[in-house]
């Protein structure tokens, strides 16, 4: 354990009371992967909390409060039950002073281990043993706890995704019973959820078990063969899903990626229409060697408008023309003719043809 989370704990615990490390970080411990997202539960009260770290007042919105601390996002919160619901969200909780019963709250069994300041273990829920052998159980009632949260749903999904789990027959049987709830979830939550199946190397077994329990016919999800890439537009570019939430930067570069795949090729165009980001995540989808993208990109004429020599005022000097749209249409075909590699990017050779072209004569 990282003398960071160490010293939290130790802090707490100074003042007389309990605190351990819980879910993800101690999972993931547990198989060998790095995390630096941190949940600590604790039967400090928050305004204890507050006093143990005065330079610390962040609320999480949980009843405690959030460290970021180097690069660890901490999450301190006090042990409780909750007791009451609407949509998603406990919106009436008690404080208890006993771990076993903040533990029972919880998702899922190997989201439900906790670990001491000196690293040890404390499984009260048998999470150990579902982590040995690669299984999903939600901790209790499992259709209370659909009920309570359907993004448990989609959670249980994309864990048995990413760590490459078997969902246990109870669990999984609910799923297909409350599948419906899912449609209760914001467009937000859906698709974090969904962008982290699409970002594991394992996304297909996601997919799968989207499609077998009717989820992917719930959210209208459509798709063909889809190519894992790193990039997690090129993936979401593969995909078909309505009423999804992005941002207008990630429709536009979802739409652009798609249109390169259509395409089946990367030219000078797409290089400089696009850029070379979109144009090296749709040369991955495309089977295109990266290196290649680059030379091109390196070896383009031009990259931008600001790159050709001669500007808009410049053609109205030399045709002696009025300002108008038809200095745009000139500089935009002079910029066509630079990457069709017709004409060279050389300000007197521009001239040459503007003059020596239709356009000559034109008022």
């Amino acid at each position: 354990m990282d003398k960071i989370l160490r010293n939290i704990l130790k802090s707490i615990e100074n003042e007389g009371y309990e605190a351990y490390i819980v879910g993800g970080y101690v999972r993931d411990s547990l198989l060998g992967k790095t995390t630096y997202d941190v949940d600590i539960c604790t039967n400090a009260l928050p305004k204890e909390l507050v006093s143990i770290f005065p330079l610390y007042q962040n609320a999480n919105g949980y009843g405690g409060f959030n460290l970021k601390i180097k690069q660890y996002n901490i999450d301190i919160t006090t042990y409780r039950k909750e007791l009451k619901y609407e949509g998603r969200n406990p919106v009436e909780i008690q404080y208890v002073s006993n771990l076993f019963e903040d533990i029972k709250r919880r998702d899922f069994t190997i989201n439900s281990l906790c670990m001491d300041k000196n690293g040890n273990l404390i499984d009260l829920l048998n999470g150990q043993e579902d982590l040995k052998n690669k299984t999903i159980k939600v901790i209790g009632n499992v259709d209370k706890k659909f009920e309570e949260d359907p993004l448990r749903i989609l959670r249980a999904i994309r864990f048995a995704c990413i760590l490459d789990f078997a969902i246990d027959s109870k669990t999984y049987n609910a799923i297909i019973k409350h599948k419906n709830k899912v449609k209760e979830l914001s467009s937000e939550r859906i698709k974090e959820e969904l962008s982290k199946i699409l970002s594991s190397p394992n996304f297909v077994k996601g997919l799968n078990l989207l499609s077998e329990t009717g989820i992917k016919e719930l959210l209208n999800l459509k798709y063909d063969n889809i190519k894992y890439v790193s990039d997690i537009m090129g993936m979401w570019a593969q995909i078909e899903i309505p009423n999804l939430s992005f941002s207008k930067m990630e429709k536009d570069n979802i739409d652009k990626i798609r249109n390169i795949i259509k395409l089946g090729k990367i030219n000078n165009f797409n290089l400089f229409n696009d850029g070379l980001y979109v144009c090296q995540v749709a040369g991955e989808i495309l089977g295109i060697d990266k290196k290649n993208i680059n030379n091109s990109y390196k070896n383009m004429p031009i990259k931008s408008m600001k790159d050709i020599e001669i500007s808009g005022k410049d053609v109205i000097n030399i045709l002696n023309i009025k300002p108008s749209k038809k200095v745009s249409e000139i500089v935009n075909d002079v910029k066509i003719q630079i990457l069709n590699g017709k004409l060279k990017n050389k300000k007197n050779e521009i001239i040459k043809y503007i003059i020596g072209s239709e356009y000559n004569g034109q008022r």
